[in-house]
């Protein structure tokens, strides 16, 4: 039994890492997109857009999802637990989709429909083998 709780921990431990990985390939149900890394720019104070950039995407949905990851980890890392997705655009050009989403970060629990838990993303994130910063 102490094997399968080191195995376990191991594969927590490997889960977390590739969380924190800004490039790679990670496959999903079949489709391997490659992401290509997330740019951070800061509009105001606690409003932020994540441009991110990923081959081989099943469509939106992927891209959305990269840029969640990134700023449920930004929120984190600044010291708060909140974003509320305020908008995010997608082009794609050959096989490179790309998208830059908006986020309010807040310490608090933000008004509106699409707010996120930082901690709980970052973690669904690291599960679905989705980058973050």
């Amino acid at each position: 039994m102490p094997h399968a709780t080191a195995l376990a921990s191991l594969t927590a431990a490997f889960a977390a890492l590739s969380a924190c990985a800004g490039t790679g390939t990670v496959a999903q149900g079949g489709i391997n997109p490659s992401y290509q890394g997330i740019q951070t720019v800061l509009l105001q104070d606690d409003m932020v857009s994540f441009r991110v950039a990923l081959d081989g995407a099943r469509g939106n949905e992927d891209v959305e999802a990269y840029g969640r990851c990134a700023a449920a980890q930004y929120a984190l890392i600044r010291g708060y637990g909140f974003a509320r997705h305020v908008r995010t655009t997608v082009a794609k050009a050959g096989n490179t989709w790309r998208g830059d989403a908006v986020y309010l970060i807040s310490a608090a629990l933000p008004p509106g429909l699409k707010t996120i838990d930082a901690e709980v993303t970052v973690r669904d994130c690291g599960a679905l083998g989705i980058p973050t910063i």
